[in-house]
């Protein structure tokens, strides 16, 4: 279920719209991601070239085929979301987003409408009880789960401590869907500048986020039993860039990849 709203705590998904330069944020969240762009002002790169990944990687599914996308930890709508990107595509697609925080899911169900031919759908879920997500009723209602299945981690996974076993999460969702499905994710990692993401980490957990970097391998772990596409798991900037970005990895700072379930 969702946590209750509690405005005065911050909260990851709308922390990240504060970097976003969104609006449906709070003072809590507000203060949090300022402090965290004090140690660390590539924290606000990160969250928009996430965004530019997610359309990439999204177009990449619906041309090998994916017409069904169960997005966890979705955040805040910020267009174009993935029912956009995917409906542009392939009009008929269908969309499951979920989260635990009561403001996305209220703005989800306000402003993440389906394309008529495809269908949307939400779900109050924790990713950390991801066996409740992947029985509830609005998933059921709407993926056909003998049917393969887009799995987008779009920057949740380094939320979840290790204690949280983030690596059997994974495999559990991977287990619910068929031979054809694919498992995308990015991932904050300190590889390329350990000091400025590790100031940055500080903050949030002393904020109440807690933020668990890793590294390549560690991040690459998470596909195991998977078949990764090309180029792997890379620098989100290196993943089937489509324009040059001013950016470095450093600055972004994210790992992202793309597999298929054999």
């Amino acid at each position: 279920m969702t946590e209750p709203l509690d405005t005065g705590r911050p909260h990851p998904a709308r922390v990240y719209d504060v970097l976003l330069g969104g609006k449906d944020n709070f003072a809590a969240d507000r203060a949090a991601a300022e402090q965290g762009l004090e140690v660390n002002p590539n924290a606000a790169t990160a969250p928009r070239q996430n965004r530019a990944f997610l359309q990439r990687t999204v177009r990449f599914l619906a041309a090998q085929g994916i017409r069904q996308f169960l997005d966890i930890g979705t955040g805040l709508p910020t267009s174009p979301n993935v029912h956009e990107v995917a409906q542009a595509a392939a009009p008929e697609s269908r969309i499951v987003y979920a989260d635990n925080d009561q403001l996305v899911l209220a703005h989800a169900r306000a402003l993440l409408t389906s394309a008529p031919q495809g269908r949307t759908a939400y779900v109050d879920g924790d990713l950390r009880r991801v066996d409740e997500i992947l029985a509830a009723p609005e998933l059921r209602e709407t993926l056909d789960l003998d049917q393969p299945v887009g799995v987008l981690l779009f920057a949740i996974l380094h939320f979840l401590e290790d204690a949280d076993d983030p690596y059997t999460i994974v495999r559990r969702i991977m287990a619910a869907v068929p031979s054809g499905s694919y498992l995308v994710l990015s991932h904050i990692t300190a590889d390329y500048d350990p000091e400025s993401w590790a100031r940055f980490t500080e903050v949030m957990r002393a904020q109440g986020i807690p933020a668990r970097l890793r590294d390549h391998d560690e991040v690459t772990r998470f596909f195991d039993g998977l078949d990764l596409v090309e180029p792997g798991v890379v620098p989100i900037l290196r993943w089937r860039p489509e324009q040059d970005v001013p950016f470095t990895d450093a600055q972004v700072a994210l790992y992202g990849g793309v597999a298929r379930k054999p």
